[in-house]
């Protein structure tokens, strides 16, 4: 494709010192194609040669740094919130789970726990 360019180049001086203006105009845009072209040529090489295989990779961050996380409260009826750092809990539930003594039957959501049991 070098000479093709030289060609062109060639050809292009020749039809100028000649005075054909119009067949000048024609070799100097073939001239010019051919190298815009062996350029582009020259560059997509060289972007297919890097695309998968970058020199020096960078590695990409994930995700962004996780929020502070603020000291947990309780909120209070009238939206004030009050600190549960003092109040010795860990966190776990706490459920009575003694019998009622006041005769009726013990439930848990709408069943009775002690039916099948006899009274002795």
């Amino acid at each position: 494709m070098s000479e093709e360019i030289n060609n062109n180049t060639t050809n292009f001086v020749d039809q100028l010192q000649k005075g054909n203006s119009v067949e000048a105009g024609e070799a100097f845009k073939d001239a010019l194609r051919d190298k815009v072209a062996s350029q582009l040529d020259a560059a997509r090489k060289d972007i297919a040669s890097n695309m998968f295989n970058p020199a020096d990779p960078i590695a990409a961050e994930h995700s962004d740094p996780k929020p502070e996380v603020a000291d947990p409260g309780t909120f209070n009826k009238d939206g004030s919130v009050s600190p549960t750092t003092d109040l010795g809990k860990d966190g776990e539930a706490e459920i009575d789970l003694t019998p009622a003594d006041n005769g009726t039957p013990d439930t848990m959501v709408g069943v009775d726990v002690n039916a099948g049991q006899s009274d002795s």
